[in-house]
């Protein structure tokens, strides 16, 4: 798959058929549309193609407001994201910047020198709620126009649903909120988890016994925060058993920074560089802030056997090598 930061240059701009929207998560009713485009892109021989935006169109605004705060929690990083869009047999991605000049295309401006001039679309799906363009003016009826002046096919797909409900991102949100791993698998179409490389830090843990992957986050606002059972794919023929935190760590660390700390219950060596990918399993708690580095210590330690008994009850996920034996 080419991923592009921004729009092609000219002797890549092969005819596409293509699909535009923000991917966050790339959950079954993403799939479903990924699906169509590819099945298009195979009759038409052109590529499936994919727009999507970095940061998320509603971040940028949040941020324009003065209201960070409002910006939709990522579910998933841009690494996975583009992994899951591979995944789905998709050609080519453009990473659009989402900024100020994008933010005031007009929809006519977008139609012209985004999708006609700067990617050749011939066949375009997006949803069926779909706007664009500067406050949102542009429509799906904008788009079939379009297309019969440029000469391109705009098909629009329905709602996808799971038991009767919307899939969408902000409900994979709700439910990982919530701890709810079982309903955004069912949303998702497999468990979630979020990948890295890991990074060298502070190295508090070893000091305490507990030494832990760090992986950075690239945003301000993950869809989840706590203490979870985790399983740690990457390292071993098989995922190995853990115990992470996702947050802020507010009793070692006021910057603010968001980090995903792993610490595994039965493997020693050296990790620093190694892609891994952390897949999360159950909520054990919130993140909290301790007095001192002897109540963190504590803390740690219960939630290191609680995931060590979560593994004894819960067969078929990985079993740490000291409870095997």
């Amino acid at each position: 798959m080419k991923v592009f930061r921004g729009l092609p240059t000219a002797e890549s701009r092969a005819p596409c058929a293509l699909t535009i929207g923000n991917f966050d998560g790339v959950h079954l009713g993403h799939q479903a549309l990924l699906a169509r485009v590819r099945e298009a892109a195979g009759k038409l021989g052109l590529d499936a193609a994919v727009m999507t935006f970095e940061p998320h169109p509603r971040e940028f605004f949040a941020q324009l407001a003065g209201t960070p705060e409002r910006a939709p929690a990522r579910i998933a990083n841009l690494r996975d994201k583009l992994q899951s869009l591979a995944d789905a047999g998709i050609d080519r991605v453009v990473v659009e910047h989402f900024g100020s000049h994008f933010a005031a295309l007009s929809p006519q401006d977008f139609i012209e020198k985004i999708l006609v001039q700067g990617l050749h679309v011939r066949w375009l799906m997006v949803g069926d709620d779909f706007c664009f363009g500067a406050r949102r003016a542009g429509t799906l009826a904008t788009l079939v126009a379009a297309g019969k002046e440029h000469g391109f096919e705009v098909h629009a797909l329905p709602t996808v649903t799971n038991a009767g409900v919307r899939i969408s991102s902000s409900a994979v949100r709700a439910a990982l909120a919530e701890g709810d791993f079982d309903l955004s698998r069912q949303l998702l179409g497999h468990p979630y988890a979020i990948s890295g490389r890991v990074v060298h830090g502070k190295k508090l843990g070893r000091t305490i016994g507990f030494p832990t992957l760090n992986m950075r986050v690239g945003h301000k606002r993950p869809a989840l925060s706590g203490i979870f059972v985790v399983q740690v794919h990457g390292l071993s023929d098989q995922p190995l058993p853990a115990v992470a935190s996702l947050g802020v760590r507010p009793t070692v660390d006021d910057s603010g920074r968001v980090l995903l700390e792993t610490h595994l219950l039965d493997f020693q060596g050296d990790c620093y560089g190694k892609l891994v990918r952390v897949e999360f399993l159950q909520k054990l708690r919130d993140e909290e802030k301790y007095v001192d580095l002897p109540t963190l210590t504590t803390a740690i330690a219960r939630d290191v056997e609680h995931a060590r008994i979560w593994f004894r009850e819960n067969a078929g996920f990985a079993v740490s090598a000291t409870d095997r034996i």
